[in-house]
C-alpha cells in the first residue's frame, strides 16, 4: 500500500518527517533511481529509496494476516467521515499492515491485510483472475432473478468477466445463494443481484484463491500459515 515519502523515511527510524522533506527539496532523495518530488507516495518493498546515494529502506517483516471483517468497519486505513476502519481491529498485529482490495461498509467475511506491496499489487490488479466466493443471502423472484443471471450481464457499460451462481437453499427468510467471481468491480454482487430484481440481506465472502474463512470468530484476525503464505507467493511466480 503506498504512503506518501516523508512519512516512510522517518517511519523507518531516518530522520523527522520535516527533515525528510527538507532532503526530498535538496534532491538528496532517489526512488528507482530517479530524483523524488515532495509530495510522492512510494510502496514499501516495492522502490528502492535512496538518501546521497545510499540506500535506506529497511526490509520489513512481511506480514500476511486474515481478518474475518465485521459490518459496520470500511476496508481503508482512515475514513474522513469518521466511520470505524477495519485498522482498529487489527491494531495488535504488531506491524503496519493493509488491507487487500475491498469488501464495503455493509459486507462481511475474509480480508487478507499485509505489508507484501508486491502480492498487494498482483491480487488487486484486474488483469489476475483471483476467484473468490460470497455467501449471499438475498429475498425477491428468485425465478426471474436466475434468468438474468444466467445471460451476459454488464456494470457501467463493460460486460463482466463469467462468474458463477449456486443456490443452497430457498426459505421464508429469502434464498441463499453461493457466487464466484473472479473480480472485484464495486459493489459488483450487490448490483448484479438489485439488476436481476433482488435485494441482498447478507453478504459475506468466505474464500479467496485457496484462502479459507473457516470458523475465524467474526472481529478476529489470524495470521496465515506457512502454506497459506507459500500459496500466495506461487501466484508470483
Amino acid at each position: 500500500m503506498a504512503e506518501r515519502l516523508q512519512k516512510y523515511i522517518a517511519r523507518m527510524g531516518v530522520c523527522s518527517r520535516r527533515k525528510a522533506e527538507e532532503l526530498i527539496a535538496d534532491g538528496r532523495v532517489t526512488v528507482d533511481g530517479v530524483p523524488a518530488t515532495l509530495g510522492i507516495s512510494v510502496e514499501p518493498g516495492c522502490n528502492e529509496i535512496k538518501i546521497d546515494g545510499k540506500r535506506i529502506a529497511v526490509e520489513e517483516e512481511l506480514v500476511y494476516i486474515m481478518l474475518n471483517k465485521p459490518r459496520g468497519y470500511v476496508t481503508t486505513t482512515q475514513d474522513e467521515r469518521g466511520r470505524k476502519t477495519v485498522m482498529e481491529l487489527v491494531r495488535d498485529v504488531g506491524t503496519r499492515v493493509y488491507p487487500v482490495g475491498r469488501l464495503d461498509m455493509f459486507s462481511e467475511g475474509l480480508l487478507l491485510l499485509t505489508n507484501d506491496g508486491k502480492l498487494t499489487k498482483y491480487l488487486t490488479h484486474p488483469s489476475h483472475d483471483v476467484e473468490k466466493q460470497y455467501l449471499t443471502r438475498v429475498v425477491g423472484d428468485m425465478q426471474r432473478a436466475k434468468e438474468i443471471l444466467k445471460a451476459p450481464m454488464s456494470l457501467d457499460g463493460r460486460a463482466l468477466k463469467p462468474f458463477q451462481f449456486r443456490v443452497l437453499n430457498e426459505n421464508e427468510n429469502g434464498t441463499l445463494l453461493l457466487f464466484t467471481i473472479s473480480e472485484g468491480r464495486n459493489r459488483q454482487i450487490r448490483r448484479m443481484c438489485e439488476a436481476a430484481g433482488l435485494r441482498v440481506v447478507r453478504l459475506r465472502r468466505i474464500a479467496e484463491g485457496d484462502l479459507l474463512l473457516g470458523d475465524l470468530p467474526v472481529g478476529k484476525w489470524r495470521f496465515l500459515t506457512d502454506a497459506e503464505i507459500t500459496g500466495l507467493k506461487q501466484m508470483l511466480q
